[in-house]
């Protein structure tokens, strides 16, 4: 019996570092793409062909054509922006009926679940997290108090279950003094029609799909959304998501045994990002932030919301490699920092007490960055198309960012397209 691996690619920051055109760039050494975990709040943006296109919950392998795409259970799906971005993908000439599976046991998003997300956070006041108001967070909420409304359930006795769902929804709203409910009915009677527009996908037990294909000896990337800074258990908490973003997530989030496991690829950029609140300790307030910001077109892909943007964070980084076991790391937007006289990395924290860690620690609300400074390279690097073309300041700082975290970088991207992907 031919008992393969399945690798998994995901992000090691705070979400944003392009995960979408690496899965494109990787998918044709693969059979089957599956997404492990998170909503529609996480958006992967590919350009190829002239074309842009964002996706948010559907794999991104859909694109390539005789590859099988899955949505495990691990994911939270709302039916009305499914239908959205699928019947795009449709219009563009990809058969997403023939490529794409969804699990049974998904959580569905409800309209009702959106309106819970802006009533918590309305509630949180000055301490609000900064939530896309997808709903998100209390679907998982549900999921883990064993209240969740799940895609199976569309096969059986689905509109009780939904009015059963929609009432206790409303009673928490009534408690928590929740009165704009406009638009909902407009929300509700879409969602419906996403509700009759996923029937004509094929439900599966995820599970067993991804084992049986992975004894048939297929080569299965797990895909990650969001950051594994965002990780529920391990990033900076509460300003996470409610999933684990981690590799393990893509265990739980597919139904995949550890030992099934095989390369871990950990996406960073040359430097940092985060949206929303949340501690960031190499955020940049000035000039030089705001050029990475527009240099990087740091907008987010669902929101179109402003990223805070700062300089490379390798305590941050290595911590990631940790909980991930990344075995190889992927550089993208590289050709941001080309302008740039000085660049800096973040190569230990200083604590409130004055001492010094290169260990991510507990709270990082009032750490001070210690940076390493490189000259910078100062070369219009969107043109290479090889390794051989980089200039030697950059590969100085992509041989100390290897040497710092202990892992090799094996591709590193240099622009959007496809073609702008340097595997080393």
């Amino acid at each position: 019996m031919n008992t393969g691996k399945v690798d998994v690619l995901l992000g090691l920051q705070w979400g944003d570092e392009g995960k979408g055109k690496v899965v494109d760039v990787l998918t044709p050494r693969y059979d089957v793409v599956a997404r492990f975990q998170g909503g529609p709040n996480a958006g992967h943006t590919l350009e190829f062909e002239g074309e842009k296109y964002v996706l948010r919950s559907i794999p991104s392998g859909i694109f390539q054509g005789g590859k099988v795409n899955i949505i495990g259970n691990g994911v939270v799906l709302a039916p009305d922006l499914f239908m959205g971005e699928a019947k795009e993908l449709e219009k563009s000439g990809h058969p997403l009926k023939q490529r794409l599976r969804i699990s049974k046991k998904a959580h569905l998003i409800m309209p009702t679940h959106r309106i819970l997300d802006r009533a918590y956070e309305a509630a949180k006041g000055k301490n609000r997290v900064g939530t896309t108001g997808k709903g998100i967070g209390p679907t998982y909420t549900d999921k883990i108090s064993r209240n969740g409304l799940r895609v199976g359930d569309i096969l059986c006795d689905f509109d009780r279950k939904y009015a059963e769902h929609k009432e206790r929804h409303m009673k928490m709203l009534a408690a928590l003094g929740w009165t704009d409910f406009e638009g909902f009915e407009d929300t509700e009677k879409l969602w419906m029609e996403g509700i009759e527009y996923m029937k004509e996908f094929e439900f599966v037990d995820s599970e067993h799909v991804i084992n049986h294909l992975l004894r048939d000896g297929k080569n299965i990337l797990c895909e990650g959304a969001q950051g594994t800074m965002l990780d529920v258990d391990f990033g900076s908490y509460p300003f996470v998501t409610s999933s684990n973003t981690i590799c393990a997530g893509a265990c739980t989030g597919l139904g995949i045994g550890p030992n099934k496991v095989g390369n871990v690829y950990g996406i960073m950029k040359a430097y940092c990002t985060r949206v929303g609140a949340g501690p960031f300790p190499t955020e940049l307030f000035d000039e030089t932030g705001k050029k990475i910001r527009d240099l990087g077109h740091e907008y987010g892909a669902v929101t179109g919301r402003e990223r805070r943007c700062g300089w490379i964070d390798l305590v941050q980084l290595r911590y990631s490699v940790m909980v991930d076991g990344v075995t190889e790391l992927i550089m993208m937007k590289s050709d941001v920092l080309d302008t740039f006289e000085t660049i800096k990395a973040c190569v230990a924290y200083e604590l409130p007490d004055g001492t010094q860690t290169q260990d991510f620690p507990y709270e990082i609300d009032d750490v001070k960055p210690i940076y390493k400074e490189f000259r910078g390279w100062k070369k219009d690097m969107t043109h290479c198309r090889s390794a051989a073309e980089f200039p030697q300041e950059f590969r100085e700082y992509v041989a100390f960012l290897e040497e710092y975290l202990e892992t090799k970088i094996g591709i590193i991207s240099i622009g959007p397209d496809r073609e702008q992907t340097i595997i080393l």
